[in-house]
């Protein structure tokens, strides 16, 4: 049975944030349309700032009165009076951000329909967009938080499937390179939800999932939770439902592709929080810190043991 539309709140949320942890803590009672509505708030903030509600409204996949009346359900008196709030944050964000951003949109609208160079040229314009909203995006609190535990728990439980699975495979890498102990939670064999039980309280667990999410991450992140096992959530937006269990959550709001939705940010966002592990791990370094390659490893212990073969 659908769920009946909730009634309209008194106050009004001051700012964007007031916004989004108003639509959070709402998300769960939210008729589907609403629902529909809130994912594509929190992840396109940029875009309702500076759209009309008729082109919003097509974006989202709803009536323009669906908008009016969802701004509605939050306090405000229209679907204007909430843009405002979106506007707001735009204005006050790094110096030019605003202008980069529609720059970008008016390099989208040059490359529509050029053939197979121009889809290129839209996905690399797309990607450079999305990392420019990584940099709004990202505290540098988090960052810190995350490499402290990164670098200092006993193992670390890596789980992403489906498209998350690359973006996994690399943080395992980086943190392996780093001389940590990594397990990926690999669903080959059907015993990622198996081997996440053996994570204790001196452990951590890093949780990538984008939607649609793949129900066994959830599961695990959900897991972790309840024993109260540090997460590290990788994922799209505050509704995720890996944002409950996290204790650090990094959100990567996602732009839609015609074949796929890019991995650009989310990758870009590991290589960060494997860098800032390293400088973690590196304090007494004075250059800027490093993560070896395989073949710099291998090079550097057959070094140590060519002493050894000339004495003997």
């Amino acid at each position: 049975m659908p769920k009946a539309p909730s009634q309209p709140r008194q106050g009004v949320p001051e700012n964007y944030e007031g916004v989004v942890n108003l639509i959070t803590q709402d998300y769960a009672q939210l008729s589907a349309g609403f629902q529909q509505i809130a994912r594509f708030l929190t992840q396109n903030p940029n875009v309702v700032a500076l759209e009309s509600i008729n082109a919003l409204a097509e974006k989202c996949g709803v009536h323009p009165s669906s908008l009016v009346r969802f701004a509605q359900h939050l306090g405000f008196s229209g679907f204007k009076h909430m843009q405002a709030v979106f506007q707001t944050r735009i204005a006050t964000a790094a110096p030019g951000f605003r202008e980069r951003i529609r720059a970008l949109d008016s390099e989208l609208s040059r490359y529509s329909g050029e053939g197979p160079l121009g889809h290129l040229k839209q996905l690399v314009i797309r990607d450079m967009a999305a990392l420019e909203g990584l940099l709004e995006g990202v505290a540098e609190e988090d960052l810190v938080v995350a490499a402290e535990l990164l670098a200092t728990k006993d193992t670390i439980y890596i789980a992403g499937q489906m498209r998350s699975e690359p973006i996994a495979q690399l943080l395992r890498y980086l943190l392996t390179m780093l001389h940590r102990r990594v397990v990926l939670l690999d669903p080959a064999g059907g015993l990622a939800a198996e081997m996440a039980e053996t994570m204790t309280d001196r452990d951590m667990l890093v949780a990538i999932a984008f939607r649609h999410y793949a129900k066994e991450v959830v599961t695990i992140c959900e897991s972790a939770g309840e024993r109260s096992i540090p997460v590290i959530a990788i994922t799209d937006s505050q509704l995720s439902p890996l944002a409950k269990d996290a204790t650090v959550l990094f959100t990567v709001p996602e732009d839609e592709y015609t074949f796929s939705r890019s991995l650009a940010a989310p990758i870009c966002l590991v290589q960060g929080i494997a860098v800032a592990t390293a400088a973690r791990l590196q304090p007494d370094k004075q250059e800027a810190p490093r993560i070896p390659t395989v073949t710099e490893i291998l090079r550097n212990r057959a070094a140590r043991r060519t002493p050894q073969t000339a004495r003997q």
